[in-house]
């Protein structure tokens, strides 16, 4: 009798809650693979096709129907072709059993250091560009650039930028508190009634965050500005004050973060 209860309630308590944990974790870890790349946009498109369908289905709009029934068997083939690399970069992370690794613990970003060699290349007129990643993955950008896996200074970021080094002209990414890649290319933004002033630092800039939620630091080497962009816009020549205030809003630092302080001499 007991033998037959141990088996009732594996099956019709112990067996469902772990399929159902296991179906969790699978969904939660396939949603940060796709957070890591432009695939996110996929996921929001299928989901608004769904509702879309859903909706012509429940109010009967036969038109609607037959319009998605038509166009659902191109649509596959479509998003296959052109989400091609992200869904071999998925396949590769789950061949290589990287679905279920614990995620790594993020660095605390150092703003006042990051803003200390912005200000250094201003005045000496050195350009720089700097991409934080935030929610949406720049895996693709980062691939782009020399990977390097190092900690955020100072020091590090002017010899960087300084002139006629290797990766001086490329951006810096910054991904969980850490320099992830140097020299990486972004993409150019295509608007026409972009400031004339504006040059290829910053329309790379404006490129990048008009296609992700990145926010993007940008030292201009002619005029000596320090800008930022995200959510699609420039904002030209902030003070360090403003710059500090936005970076901590729109990365979300913690206040009283202590960075290490590093002085230059000319």
């Amino acid at each position: 009798m007991a033998f037959l209860l141990n088996i009732w309630y594996l099956r019709t308590i112990v067996l469902p809650l772990a399929d159902i944990l296991l179906l969790s974790i699978i969904l939660y870890k396939s949603y940060q693979i796709f957070l890591q790349t432009r695939a996110i946009s996929l996921v929001k498109g299928i989901v608004s096709l769904g509702i879309l369908y859903a909706l012509a289905f429940l109010l009967q709009l036969q038109t609607v129907l037959g319009i998605l029934n038509f166009l659902g068997p191109s649509l596959i083939v479509s998003i296959a072709i052109i989400f091609q690399p992200e869904l071999r970069k998925i396949f590769i992370r789950l061949g290589q059993g990287r679905l279920f690794r614990l995620n790594q613990i993020s660095q605390p970003l150092q703003i006042d250091g990051i803003l200390k060699a912005a200000q250094y290349l201003s005045d000496h007129h050195r350009g720089a560009l700097i991409v934080f990643v935030r929610k949406v993955g720049e895996k693709n950008m980062v691939e782009t650039g020399t990977r390097i896996d190092a900690e955020i200074s100072t020091s590090l970021l002017v010899s960087i930028f300084a002139f006629d080094t290797p990766l001086h002209d490329g951006a810096v990414i910054i991904d969980q508190g850490r320099i992830v890649s140097a020299g990486a290319f972004l993409p150019l933004s295509e608007q026409q009634d972009i400031k004339r002033s504006f040059g290829t630092r910053h329309r790379a800039a404006l490129g990048l965050v008009e296609e992700s939620d990145a926010v993007v630091l940008i030292v201009s080497e002619e005029t000596q500005a320090i800008s930022l962009a995200y959510d699609s816009a420039v904002h030209y020549d902030l003070s360090l004050e403003e710059c500090k205030f936005r970076l901590s809003e729109l990365l979300e630092v913690e206040k009283g973060t202590r960075t290490e302080e590093v002085a230059f001499e000319d």
